[in-house]
């Protein structure tokens, strides 16, 4: 059912989230607290993002973009046993007096939904709890390793009640019941698998520092947000379950500025990777350590000499800013390196990035705005299914705020193999 074997194989189905009513209700005294960098206007960022789904769903087709609100709403009528679990959770974590309980499991699904992901009743004109502003970076709730899917465990305890939906999503809904009953979902929140080390290191795993690279080899950022503990505890079940031969650790300095992997690089095509050059190609405060499955060990110096050794010889890397300050700085921090691949060579960035754009056109990309791949779209002048070297560019003033790309935003389920 589920498959992703690469970062570029082409892409058949997608969870995203539409940014939702309670982006609106952040402060600016809550907006670091919530892990966002500003505030935003919904309105303009709720077009954004409805381009950026118009343009997935020209290419995989609507019914293979899905999105989380209807995925619970789904959940909620198909499982009611685990729904009133997940609303157990929800109210003893945000301390809520029990009779919020049988208020919340009254709820028709929609509103309960919305209820649980906004941390606002409308009707009632009552907040319950804060939003959950991060649901729209898709790609940290989970990642899906070949056929199994691994539930991740945020850093920071905003992303807690994400946390919590992401679960009962994979157990609750119907396309993923087949999932626990075949043993393929690796939960980092269960404590009994995954305890804390006898040190007190915690496991903290966000898939913004996981990449499926290839059938050999999977990439894990230790980073801001994903510990070194927890990159060994989910090493050792990958091995054990023979999912890989070899997984890198990509380890990058603890910094807002680059908080996972993909903030640093993503690869866009066979040979193509966009990346900021001082970190990944210079090996400034990098470097990768690739553990085997037969037990050896080896370090790289640096992402670059990491991925020509171990991966592709032939690798060309795509500098954000093209390489030069202060452009390669400004650009890496409005996401030019956080690129998601539709197939090899089509990929969907922010449309604010000019120096990288030039960058990309050098390595033979053409480059063409979201709205207008629309209309040609829409007019028969392209064929979405056809189109190659391609980067289209997505509206970003509002999006970009939030600090994270088109990458952030998809979590890829099904890639075709390559």
């Amino acid at each position: 059912m589920l498959n992703v074997n690469s970062e570029i194989g082409a892409l058949k189905k997608v969870i995203i989230h539409r940014p939702d009513d309670g982006i609106a209700r952040i402060s600016p005294k809550k907006a670091e607290e919530l892990l966002f960098d500003d505030i935003v206007h919904l309105p303009q960022m709720r077009e954004e993002h409805d381009i950026f789904r118009r343009v997935l769903q020209l290419i995989l087709g609507k019914e293979n973009v899905l999105d989380t609100q209807n995925l619970i709403e789904e959940g909620f009528e198909a499982s009611p046993d685990i729904k009133e679990e997940l609303l157990e959770k929800v109210v003893d974590y945000e301390e809520l007096p029990p009779v919020d309980k049988s208020f919340l499991m009254s709820l028709d699904a929609k509103s309960l939904t919305k209820l649980l992901i906004t941390g606002y009743h409308q009707d009632e004109d009552h907040i319950y709890f804060d939003p959950i502003p991060n649901f729209i970076f898709t790609r940290d709730i989970a990642v899906v390793i070949k056929d199994h899917i691994i539930i991740t465990k945020a850093a920071k305890s905003a992303r807690y009640r994400e946390n919590l939906l992401t679960r009962f999503i994979f157990y609750a809904h119907p396309f993923f019941k087949d999932l626990s009953t075949n043993d393929k979902i690796i939960n980092l929140n269960h404590l009994d698998k995954f305890p804390p080390s006898k040190k007190g290191e915690v496991v903290s795993l966000e898939g913004g520092d996981v990449m499926m690279l290839n059938d050999d080899f999977i990439l894990i950022g230790c980073s801001e947000r994903t510990t070194d503990y927890a990159i060994r505890c989910v090493k050792n079940v990958l091995f054990e379950k023979g999912l890989v031969s070899n997984i890198a650790q990509i380890n990058i300095p603890s910094d807002r500025t680059c908080m996972h992997i993909d903030t640093l690089f993503t690869l866009i095509d066979y040979n193509d990777v966009i990346c900021f050059k001082p970190i990944v190609f210079d090996g400034i405060s990098s470097n990768v350590k690739v553990y085997r499955k037969n037990g050896a060990e080896i370090v790289y110096d640096s992402v670059k000499n990491f991925f020509i050794h171990e991966i592709n010889p032939n690798v060309n890397f795509i500098f954000s800013g093209d390489g030069i300050s202060p452009y390669q700085e400004r650009e890496q921090w409005t996401d030019g390196c956080n690129l998601v691949a539709l197939r090899p060579g089509v990929a969907l960035t922010y449309d604010r990035n000019p120096k990288t754009e030039v960058a990309l056109r050098k390595s033979g990309y053409d480059i063409i705005h979201a709205r207008d791949f629309i209309e040609q779209v829409n007019e028969g002048i392209i064929n979405p299914q056809t189109v190659t070297k391609t980067i289209i560019t997505l509206p970003s003033n509002e999006l970009s705020r939030a600090r994270g790309g088109s990458h952030c935003m998809t979590c890829p389920l099904i890639r075709d193999r390559i």
